[in-house]
């Protein structure tokens, strides 16, 4: 028996500025560009890389899934203030 993947791996985007720009919608990319532009010498590869992070997420369709769950507030688990509300409960108890 084989096991059938639940969906395609997304073609990977180089981490480059011209790639990010491509993959990026037009009111997007001018934001880009225009962070691009400001970031000094020392912060240009973080801008870079979070813009390149975005298009990577963005382009799988499980994670756009995902999100769409979280925003409707329908995604399987428990919200990350729960878990915080119910881990100080437990220390506080611990006291």
């Amino acid at each position: 028996m084989t096991t059938q993947p639940i969906h395609s791996d997304p073609q990977p985007i180089p981490r480059t500025q011209n790639a990010v720009a491509a993959a990026l919608p037009a009111a997007q990319r001018m934001e880009f560009y225009r962070e691009m532009g400001e970031a000094t010498p020392e912060t240009i590869g973080e801008v870079l890389t979070n813009w390149w992070l975005l298009v990577q997420v963005a382009g799988d369709p499980q994670t756009a899934r995902t999100a769409a769950a979280v925003k409707a507030g329908t995604a399987p688990g428990r919200s990350a203030s729960t878990v915080m509300r119910e881990l100080r409960e437990l220390r506080e108890r611990g006291r």
